[in-house]
């Protein structure tokens, strides 16, 4: 494995970890300050900081350090968790997640000057200043490097070097702790054979002993071999440190926890008359082995390997405890690979489709191996699916520090609730569902969340709710942002709307148009231009990423009550099961997820509704008839619903409808392919798709189809050909 994808594969543990930490931080502000948290965060920074060491990012390694000082006090019980020192805690991990962004290339090092001071003074016991005093950092575009003291870490050094003058060189600005009264620690380690075999270097766990005051005793070199015997590979030194008595035995630990199996360790208490040179322990013997042996020492020490982390340490050890069962394993993938696997799996169903028309035609299409091969195809289909399928919750871990910007730039309080993490959604859908987000949330606090004065005025409590949820519904998934604020002011958007010619100064609107003037282009409420909003290019931006994905958003909003956003989305943008149906010459697919029954009607259930409409009688329940060779113009389609076939849909927005169709051909699975993408959008439908007999149908767009038409749109919709 290359350093390269070595340096990958940190990055994404550095996204895991500040996912991690983040939860971590926003549970222990909602007050689950609980040691299981706590300590989930302090492993998250710690292991961000190994891995920075690691690779040479010598600012962020300085930072984290500094920052799991401060979280080491917290888990120790020495610092209390006030609203004062979340603010500090939620800063500093903000500008932490700005280090990881710089160091990927995503932007320039942040200007961590003052968070740092923040840290440093309560690592030192300053009490940090309450949380009114500790304002929400405002976000820096692009800033400076950081003025550590080196850009990144110097690896080189000669033998002198090694043997006992280590440059710290990791940019670390920690002084050495004040004399006291407790006898310091003693610390022999002895790395084994495999100590770099995995881009390990024992030299930056002594340049963090040397960060923490540590000073060299001595250095074995009885091991060294001669020239023709020396491995360039292999560990030859042994090292005996002391470390000041301030210093946590766990901080020693934690600094070695990363290569317990390549490294012994002896950690005991500096005893006046030791010698500078001591009996250095063994490393294990292997690479398998589960810890360092431990090490006869002195009586009144303490000789143990490396201890597990630190959330383990108050377990009771059992003298002869089964097998541990085994640890669910994971592979990383390319997501290029990802992609041609799914893509193929369709091209899998499309030739299944067609060879089972070929053998329909033959007069075979009840042969169990074809129904054996049908069920195998849906199997790997939903395997394929399931891969790449992603919890909502790495877009959600962002909303959090979006809404802390918007406090600070808004002088408005926010409490933000969210639900549904774990819903999955395909990784595409995934991926391009951040930006519309985004904007949601922008909208909701500087729009629809009013200032603490005014929600006092109002009788509300001055800090506002944004609540943000994910579910599965009906084969798709809705996300829904919604606020307790003033909601949306119709009347003002109504006469912006005017003033700007987007619709008529005599137009009759419903409400719900109105709202959805807000997704006009260019269109916006604010009142002055700021980082927040009105430019008019936030909302608009919205609907068209949404709509791209084959969703559809929609808007409820009750005057100072607040508003709610819903999402519909895919579950998946690659295959969906499907009625193919035909209308005149022509043959369509609606997806089954918006299908609820389907009939022929009985005359006496059809009721003419003005001109060329009609009204379907399900059990009381009248539902207007959509006919869809009407709204998409194809000749020769069947106009009298009782000759027809009438499917009873659902959608989002507008509830129950029925589309009308000629007949009804089949049901299977089909593979979508993008219109747009291939040729242009089409008004009403969704997508399109290869049948068995190797002809294109299109995918009927059902929101689109059943949306409600008033005045001349209740004549066709195009000129029949």
């Amino acid at each position: 494995m290359t350093n390269e994808e070595i340096q990958e594969i940190f990055f994404q543990e550095c996204d895991e970890g500040l996912v991690s930490a983040e939860a971590g931080l926003m549970a222990c502000r909602a007050g689950e300050q609980d040691a299981d948290t706590i300590n989930t965060i302090f492993r998250a920074v710690h292991s961000i900081k190994g891995g920075a060491g690691a690779f040479g990012f010598a600012a962020l390694q300085s930072f984290t350090h500094h920052f799991e000082t401060v979280l080491d006090l917290v888990r120790g019980g020495e610092l209390p968790l006030d609203d004062g020192l979340m603010t500090v805690l939620l800063r500093a991990f903000d500008t932490l997640s700005d280090h990881v962004a710089a160091i990927r290339g995503m932007g320039g090092a942040p200007d961590d000057a003052d968070v740092l001071g923040l840290l440093k003074a309560i690592g030192e016991g300053e009490r940090p200043a309450p949380a009114a005093e500790a304002p929400v950092p405002q976000p820096v575009p692009e800033a400076a490097p950081a003025s550590d003291a080196a850009a990144e870490m110097d690896l080189s050094f000669d033998l002198d070097a090694l043997l006992g003058s280590l440059d710290t060189g990791a940019g670390e600005d920690v002084a050495a702790p004040a004399p006291s009264v407790e006898k310091p620690w003693r610390v022999h380690c002895r790395p084994g054979r495999g100590a770099m075999h995995n881009g390990g270097e024992p030299l930056l766990l002594l340049r963090e002993l040397r960060a923490l005051g540590a000073e060299i005793l001595s250095v074995d070199t009885d091991r060294v071999p001669t020239l023709d015997m020396f491995d360039a590979e292999a560990a030859y030194f042994g090292w005996t440190l002391r470390v000041p008595a301030q210093v946590n035995r766990e901080t020693i630990e934690e600094i070695f926890e990363f290569v317990a199996d390549d490294c012994a360790l002896v950690i005991e208490k500096d005893e006046p008359s030791a010698g500078g040179a001591a009996a250095l322990p063994e490393p294990a013997p292997d690479m398998e082995a589960a810890a360092a042996p431990a090490v006869e020492s002195a009586p009144g020490t303490v000789s143990s390997p490396v201890p597990p982390p630190a959330s383990d340490r108050t377990a009771p050890r059992e003298s002869a405890s089964p097998a541990a069962p085994p640890a669910s394993q994971t592979i990383r993938v390319d997501l290029d690979k990802l992609d041609r696997l799914v893509n193929l799996v369709g091209e899998l169903v499309i030739t299944q489709a067609m060879l089972s028309q070929r053998l329909l035609n033959c007069g075979l299409a009840s042969i169990q191996e074809l129904t054996d091969l049908d069920h195998l195809t849906r199997e790997l289909q939903d395997s394929a699916m399931s891969i790449r399928a992603q919890p909502v919750k790495s877009v959600f871990s962002r909303v959090p520090r979006i809404i802390r910007e918007l406090e600070g730039q808004t002088g408005k309080r926010v409490r933000l609730e969210v639900e549904g993490e774990g819903t999955e959604l395909d990784k595409t859908v995934i991926e391009r569902i951040g930006e519309p987000l985004t904007h949601l949330i922008r909208n909701s606090v500087d729009h629809g969340i009013e200032s603490p004065a005014d929600r006092i005025a109002a009788g509300k409590d001055p800090e506002g709710t944004v609540r943000l949820t994910a579910e599965h519904r009906g084969g798709r998934i809705l996300i829904t942002v919604e606020d307790d604020g003033k909601g949306i002011d119709r009347e003002r958007v109504l006469a912006l709307a005017v003033e700007r010619g987007i619709v008529a100064a005599d137009a009759r609107l419903s409400d719900e148009e109105i709202d959805n003037l807000i997704f006009a282009p260019g269109f916006s409420t604010a009142r002055t231009v700021s980082n927040i909003s009105g430019r008019g290019v936030g909302m608009d931006v919205v609907r068209q990423n949404v709509q791209a994905l084959g969703g559809r958003i929609t808007i409820s909003s009750r005057p100072g009550r607040g508003s709610v956003f819903t999402l519909a989305l895919p579950l998946t943008l690659a295959i969906l099961d499907g009625m193919i149906v035909s209308v005149g010459e022509q043959t369509y697919v609606i997806p089954l997820t918006h299908i609820l029954e389907s009939l022929r009607p009985e005359p006496q259930d059809i009721k003419p509704l003005g001109r060329n409409r009609h009204m379907l009688d399900v059990r009381g329940a009248f539902l207007p008839v959509q006919s869809v060779g009407d709204q998409l113009g194809i000749r020769g389609a069947e106009s009298d619903p009782t000759r027809a076939v009438l499917i009873v849909v659902e959608s989002e927005a507008h509830g129950q409808s029925v589309l009308m169709v000629d007949a009804i051909r089949d049901q299977r699975q089909v593979v979508i392919k993008s219109l747009e993408t291939n040729y242009r959008q089409v008004e009403g439908c969704a997508g399109a798709t290869i049948l068995g007999d190797g002809r294109v149908a299109l995918i009927l767009d059902v929101e689109a189809l059943v949306a409600p038409r008033t005045g001349a749109e209740d004549e066709p919709q195009r000129r029949r050909a």
